[in-house]
């Protein structure tokens, strides 16, 4: 009796491990997809909390077109809107990183990282944040053949920004994550920003 016993207790423990998928399952939370009541977003305009002036003004147009072009939510203005994207540009940084025989740059590493968070107006709180989304591009100097400007660098660091911001909106937590701050040197030339992005109705 005992030991038949046991081996029903032996044969239950293994049908519950084979219910539960087996040793090799992994665990995987489900997505942070947004709630119902948010079916409308608005872009609110970032603030740019580095030295260079004027950053925010494409990237603000770069992350509405994304929006528009995944068509998942329609974008709004701000007071029809029940789902806000905000934050700010923390750092922008520049370095060259390969040189000629005349130490002059060849090649450059253009990162840009930002602060986003997602702003949720019904119950006025923010649904997620990423602290430090960071996203870079390295380029050629204009000068050289096949070469671009920097400007030109900015506008595809933009457009990887602005995927990340959408993917992260649509597909929830785990599809983009922030990065550590500590890989970036302290002794770079920009500004940073400290404490919480609040919301300013209307992007005040």
């Amino acid at each position: 009796m005992f030991l038949k016993t046991k081996i029903m207790a032996i044969c239950a423990g293994l049908l519950a491990l084979s219910a539960c998928g087996g040793p090799d399952v992994i665990y995987q939370p489900y997505p942070q997809i947004l709630p119902q009541n948010i079916t409308k977003l608005a872009v609110q305009p970032l603030v740019n909390k580095t030295e260079y002036f004027g950053l925010e003004d494409k990237l603000n147009i770069a992350i509405t077109n994304e929006f528009l072009r995944n068509g998942t939510y329609p974008i709004v203005p701000e007071k029809e809107a029940n789902g806000i994207i905000m934050g700010e540009i923390r750092r922008y940084i520049l370095v060259p990183i390969q040189y000629d025989a005349s130490m002059v740059p060849t090649s450059y590493k253009l990162t840009v990282l930002l602060k986003v968070q997602f702003y949720d107006r019904k119950t006025n709180t923010v649904l997620w944040e990423e602290p430090a989304l960071e996203d870079s591009t390295v380029y050629t100097a204009s000068v050289l053949p096949g070469g671009i400007t920097e400007d030109q660098a900015r506008d595809a660091v933009w457009a990887l920004l602005a995927r990340d911001i959408v993917t992260r909106t649509v597909s929830g937590y785990g599809t983009v994550s922030s990065t550590s701050e500590r890989r970036i040197s302290p002794t770079d030339p920009v500004q940073t920003s400290t404490g919480p992005t609040n919301y300013r109705p209307g992007g005040q």
